[in-house]
């Protein structure tokens, strides 16, 4: 065998070739694979974005929602305590009446005026409102038609003639439907 020095270089540079063929392939082969990389952490990333900002939005929503109700909570708290004093107030009423109508032998007394007037007052401070009836026209979501009686003139008919018993709103709601005789 000989020695070709000529024939071994050339067979170096082939080696060579084949190495920085092979060697830009894997380059490539890595480049491709770091970018698909890349493009699947940055679509995980926007994924795990729009989570954290729903979940974000829904514990804001539930926060306000629950502020909300404890509000309307604190707000409707004494409703029954109130509603129970509503026949309370009606008995004053009805005694104030009696006590004012000419010729009655029943006296309404000052000091139980007094105490007529502080309940209302302090019902009043509490969310407590009259329901305006008398002279209305007749709204079945507020009021309780007890009977209907021939109106006195034409522009009575349809309308609350007499209230029997008043209607209450606690805190813009109604507790109490106010009773009424509509004219027609």
């Amino acid at each position: 065998m000989t020695f070709d020095p000529l024939a071994e270089e050339n067979e170096m540079n082939n080696t060579e070739e084949i190495n920085q063929t092979t060697d830009q392939e894997i380059t490539e082969n890595t480049v491709e694979t770091q970018e698909q990389e890349i493009a699947n952490l940055k679509s995980q990333i926007d994924e795990l974005k729009d989570k954290h900002l729903r979940l974000f939005a829904e514990f804001d929503n539930y926060r306000k929602r629950t502020m909300k109700e404890s509000l309307e909570i604190r707000q409707t708290a004494a409703k029954d305590t109130i509603t129970s004093l509503l026949t309370v107030l009606d008995d004053f009423e009805r005694a104030k009446k009696a006590g004012e109508m000419p010729g009655s032998t029943e006296v309404f007394p000052e000091g139980v005026n007094l105490v007529f007037h502080k309940l209302f007052t302090t019902l009043t401070a509490k969310g407590l409102k009259v329901m305006e009836s008398t002279g209305k026209e007749f709204n079945a979501e507020f009021h309780e038609a007890i009977t209907e009686i021939p109106a006195p003139s034409d522009d009575l008919k349809g309308k609350v003639i007499d209230t029997v018993e008043n209607g209450y709103f606690l805190n813009d709601k109604i507790i109490r439907y106010a009773k009424v005789v509509v004219g027609k």
